[in-house]
């Protein structure tokens, strides 16, 4: 048993959204560690891809194709999952979307389906797990959520709305969980460099690679704590412009991002 799964008592992660980015990279990680990993997505080629490459690094990742937002579906891949490859010790609900919404035109689509992804797809993934875990008195769930999530920025109404509500989940869910012997973690990555981020329009300060971000929230699951929040250094200052008076919250955001150069509609 490696150090990680000694301390944690994590054989068997689930992992979602693990096509690509944090997802991906994460799987790599704790495969490296040696759990066995489920890894969930909706393209079945990339998940293809990334058990072959955990195998070349010595490790073991099982592709278990599917949709978040396919409630029934994913009671199938938990039960699945349970029966092929053993209880589910961890959950990673990492599985999300992005899409940059301005205020006009404003995208009803684009919101509803961020909503259905990020918050839609994280409760249907904890409605299949929750029965297991409670029921053992036993888990660790670990909800990927983002620093964008403490405050709004610039093109994130909607991604942002959706972080906010699973920190909130994430927190809610924590007086129950402590009950049934559950664990819940909230991990809030500053800006890290998947194919999310590069919408953004902005400079994005103190960027990371999907492989730092990994292995930080592995640490961070082994440390303990409800919050895994990275670089300090950065997401700190996002926690404290929170209690600054709205006038100077927006006006250094503005600063931060560029949006103070912005023109507005009809500007020459």
């Amino acid at each position: 048993m490696t150090g990680f799964s000694a301390a944690t008592g994590v054989k068997t992660a689930w992992v979602t959204g693990a096509s690509s980015g944090i997802g991906a990279a994460l799987a790599l990680e704790l495969a490296s560690e040696g759990v066995l990993v489920a890894a969930t997505a909706r393209s079945g080629d990339k998940l293809s891809a990334l058990s072959a490459k955990a195998a070349t690094q010595g490790g073991r990742i099982v592709a278990f194709e599917g949709d978040v937002t396919d409630a029934d579906g994913v009671k199938t891949i938990a039960a699945r999952i349970e029966a092929e490859l053993g209880a589910i010790d961890l959950a990673v609900l990492n599985a999300g979307v992005f899409t940059p919404v301005a205020a006009a035109p404003f995208d009803l689509d684009a919101v509803r389906t961020t909503f259905d992804v990020n918050l839609g797809g994280t409760a249907a993934c904890l409605a299949a797990i929750l029965p297991a875990m409670t029921a053992r008195r036993s888990g660790r769930i670990v909800v990927v959520a983002s620093v964008t999530g403490y405050g709004g920025l610039p093109s994130s109404a909607a991604y942002g709305a959706t972080k906010a509500g699973l920190i909130n989940l994430a927190e809610s869910l924590k007086f129950d969980l402590d009950l049934w012997g559950v664990s819940i973690q909230i991990a809030n990555p500053g800006f890290v460099d998947t194919p999310t981020t590069a919408q953004n329009k902005f400079k994005m300060p103190a960027l990371l690679k999907p492989e730092d971000a990994a292995r930080r929230i592995v640490k961070g699951i082994e440390r303990g704590g409800f919050e895994i929040t990275f670089p300090k250094r950065f997401t700190y200052v996002l926690k404290a412009l929170r209690l600054l008076p709205y006038p100077a919250y927006f006006w250094l955001i503005k600063k931060a991002t560029g949006w103070d150069k912005k023109a507005g509609p009809g500007a020459s």
